[in-house]
């Protein structure tokens, strides 16, 4: 069993925002995959099930985010090199996207929270959200929308990075990363 986690925050005020990149990504799996939400309140968030195949958005908010993954985890019994985590990056470029296997929080409060409830051995998928100028913005800057100019970039980037994710069920993350990793994302 494969469980993929979208990080975001719960809520209408936050679903366009940068931080909520993950989430966007879990709703293109869930959709294409025809997945059923099997949500308990254990789990601390939206689980939807396919074959082999579990998604997850955390409604605990992004700081607490490692509660809802454990719980699943421990539920379920799954492996850490079976789970992938989807989230918003400032130290990438605008839809740029990375894949890597374990490391550092980066400062990612989502991570950061995952790491500590359940170690860092488990795959990320990075979706580059680009940063402000300066580094005291960075709260208020991933809590906001994405431009208009990047909104016409945002559909076929959680598309690609969707068929991406879907590779990594059959391929190595070392073919998936030669595939399908991007500086920036042109259509």
């Amino acid at each position: 069993m494969l469980l993929i986690v979208g990080l975001g925050n719960p809520g209408t005020q936050y679903e366009d925002t940068r931080h909520n990149i993950g989430f966007k990504v879990i709703d293109k799996l869930v959709s294409d995959f025809g997945a059923n939400e099997i949500s308990k309140s254990a789990f601390k968030g939206e689980l939807f099930k396919a074959p082999n195949l579990l998604f997850l958005k955390p409604t605990t908010y992004m700081n607490l985010s490692g509660e809802s993954v454990q719980a699943v985890k421990n539920f379920y019994k799954i492996e850490l090199e079976d789970i992938i985590v989807v989230h918003d990056d400032i130290d990438l470029p605008f839809s740029a996207l990375r894949f890597k296997n374990a490391g550092g929080h980066g400062g990612h409060n989502g991570l950061r929270s995952i790491d500590a409830m359940i170690g860092k051995e488990y795959t990320r998928v990075r979706m580059g959200v680009d940063k402000p100028f300066y580094k005291s913005q960075v709260a208020d800057y991933v809590l906001h929308d994405f431009s208009e100019e990047e909104n016409e970039i945002l559909k076929a980037w959680i598309e690609h990075t969707a068929t991406a994710i879907k590779e990594l069920k059959t391929n190595s993350l070392l073919e998936v990363k030669s595939k399908y990793s991007l500086k920036s994302f042109q259509q």
